[in-house]
């Protein structure tokens, strides 16, 4: 199951509670305070792990609430500190305050990490406070209190290449055909509902990460439909491959149908609309695509490649000139 969005509850360990103690030893008739500092509690960091591509593994916890330190005791002994609690998730995702709103963090490599709840301190024991004149102090602190707070967690899927278009554009079946992903294939709109990835190898050991991101329609801007679940994960992606099909089935004009996609792009982030992109009109062994594709050249007056999924072609074309984007951005 994919899940791109979390909102979980966290808070840090208390510390430990300081002890009240005094020496009672033998041949020892003036022992003093001896009372040992309480240890601390634990943190909770979220870090990002590679090798998850989802928040599922977390979606059912929604309260994370790490162990407090242990309590001093006598002989000026300290407690035991509590060991942090690492919460794993994919790079990519970005860590949000819920009730602030900021952003505490966008882990987006392997290895990165953020405190969400820090730690309380230990309290300090009794022989802390003995000074000249109070010898036998019978005070001891409580240990801080753990921080807490809400927190979101926001994935953004990271490629290096994303397939953008309408629905049923054919971007599940051109991904299942450039890699080994299996994504949900069938003759209806928004087959896909969450982004699928592949590897694409380009020759040797070169290759790249290809997304199938949900389709979108118009007003997806401003949420309507998949809206900013599909264009939230365009952001992380380095080169966009349009795909427009020839025929649509509700008889739209394709090269409308690609100022559209763009318009919604524009809309969202006007950055999004400046990535290096490779517009492709896909199922182009269906009869009169070619007449099509190149109506579409001289009305947008920019390269539409023609491939198919099915056939076969234009695939090699089509990879070698995302590799070519790739190693110049």
């Amino acid at each position: 199951m994919f899940i791109d969005r979390v909102t979980i509850f966290v808070k840090g360990g208390d510390g430990g509670r300081g002890c009240v103690s005094f020496r009672r030893e033998k041949y020892v008739p003036k022992g003093g305070p001896d009372g040992g500092d309480g240890g601390d509690g634990a943190s909770i960091i979220i870090r990002a792990v590679a090798g998850t591509d989802s928040l599922a593994d977390i979606v059912n916890r929604k309260h994370w609430r790490a162990p407090s330190g242990s309590p001093g005791s006598g002989a000026q002994k300290t407690g035991r500190s509590a060991e942090d609690v690492v919460i794993a998730v994919p790079p990519g995702t970005i860590i949000k305050d819920r009730d602030r709103g900021n952003i505490l963090r966008d882990l987006v490599n392997d290895g990165d990490e953020v405190i969400v709840a820090k730690a309380g301190r230990g309290g300090r024991g009794n022989k802390c406070f003995a000074t000249a004149t109070n010898r036998t102090p019978r005070e001891a602190e409580p240990g801080e209190p753990g921080e807490e707070r809400w927190l979101v967690l926001e994935l953004k899927v990271i490629a290096d290449a994303g397939l953008i278009g309408l629905p049923n554009a054919g971007k599940s079946t051109l991904l299942s055909r450039l890699s080994q992903a299996h994504p949900e294939i069938a003759d209806y709109p928004f087959t896909t509902k969450h982004p699928n990835l592949g590897v694409v190898h380009t020759g040797g050991e070169r290759v790249f990460v290809l997304a199938d991101l949900p389709g979108l329609i118009e007003g997806a801007h401003s949420g309507i439909g998949l809206g900013h679940e599909f264009l939230r994960h365009v952001e992380r992606t380095r080169v966009l491959v349009h795909l427009v099909e020839p025929l649509p089935t509700d008889g739209s004009n394709p090269a409308e149908n690609y100022r559209l996609v763009r318009k919604e792009l524009e809309l969202y982030r006007q950055e999004l609309a400046g990535k290096p992109e490779v517009v492709v009109m896909s199922k182009c062994e269906l009869t009169g695509s070619e007449e099509i594709r190149l109506q579409m050249e001289r009305d947008l007056e920019r390269e539409v490649l023609a491939i198919s999924a099915v056939t076969g072609q234009g695939l090699a074309q089509l990879v070698g000139r995302v590799a070519g984007l790739l190693q110049e951005s």
